[in-house]
């Protein structure tokens, strides 16, 4: 499906963010990709956002692989500046998210691992199977927003390092917002499930606000308020963070979520079951913004210089 797509103004005032973001899921492998501007996993970034620091001060890429449940890469890299060319790439560090005239997105990553500094090279390329959605406010009265870019695309995963080169299912959205995020908007809870013809996306979200769905197929997108399913059962993860014991699309469960990520606020699970591919994650920004976690958070991340 070629629409040709342009990546939006960056944000400028202090606390606001945008993020790009994808997954694929192919064969044994699941890859997430992240390109972010004030970087919502930046502890330097909670703290300058709050004496007037700036978004683009705070740039990073996020990339993990994984193998059939186990994490095989993991790039968290922090620079002080990213480049918006001609509305088509993004550019940080060495790693650039582009939109390509045919309408494909293709994430490339040059980078290093982190802590330890192992380079890695990595491709993403999705080809849309469907239009992009609208841009949704995800809370009543409160400036964060989200849009499905590529809610469902042909996708192909290459990671030359590891004789990775597979092809399968991927997903692409942005958030952006005006604030930093755990102000106001506590946190949530969202999954991404792969049917045979259709891409669901559930956003459930707090203080008693309805769950969005998006639903994307080859001839359109839908999206509005999905149903409050019954009462999930939830397991606390070693960092006491509160997660859904099964992961679910609406009312299907789909299997027990395989913990990909853990960490004092925020968690990232997968589970596959026949025709059926979720990616899900749970989020507690208020968390984040702890003196002790965003301590914690330096560990997991790598400070890159300007390319």
């Amino acid at each position: 499906m070629s629409t040709s797509r342009v990546i939006p103004m960056p944000p400028s005032e202090a606390g606001a963010y945008r993020w790009f973001y994808a997954d694929v899921s192919a064969g044994p492998f699941s890859a997430v990709c992240i390109f972010m501007l004030g970087s919502l996993f930046s502890p330097r970034y909670s703290v300058a956002a709050r004496r007037g620091g700036g978004p683009m001060e705070h740039c990073a890429v996020n990339f993990a692989l994984y193998h059939e449940g186990g994490r095989r890469l993991w790039v968290l890299s922090e620079y002080p500046q990213a480049e918006v060319v001609e509305g088509k790439q993004l550019r940080i560090g060495r790693s650039t998210l582009s939109y390509g005239e045919d309408g494909a997105v293709r994430m490339e990553v040059a980078d290093w691992t982190a802590p330890w500094g192992r380079p890695v090279s990595a491709r993403l390329t999705l080809e849309p199977l469907t239009p992009s959605g609208e841009v949704v406010r995800l809370m009543p009265g409160l400036p964060h927003y989200w849009q499905a870019v590529a809610p469902r695309a042909r996708a192909r995963l290459e990671v030359p390092s590891l004789g990775v080169k597979e092809e399968g299912l991927g997903y692409h959205d942005t958030n952006h917002g005006d604030e930093l995020l755990g102000e106001r908007l506590a946190g949530w809870h969202w999954t991404r499930t792969h049917h045979r013809e259709a891409t669901v996306v559930d956003y459930h979200l707090p203080d008693g606000v309805e769950p969005l769905r998006m639903v994307a197929r080859e001839e359109g997108v839908w999206c509005g308020c999905g149903s409050e399913p019954p009462l999930r059962s939830t397991v606390i993860t070693g960092w006491g963070l509160r997660v859904p014991s099964q992961l679910q699309t609406g009312n299907v469960v789909v299997g027990e979520g395989r913990l990909l990520e853990s960490s004092p606020f925020y968690a990232r699970m997968e589970a596959r079951q026949d025709s059926l591919d979720c990616m899900g994650e749970v989020a507690d920004f208020r968390r984040f913004h702890s003196p002790f976690i965003r301590w914690m958070a330096h560990f997991r991340t790598r400070m890159g210089t300007a390319a």
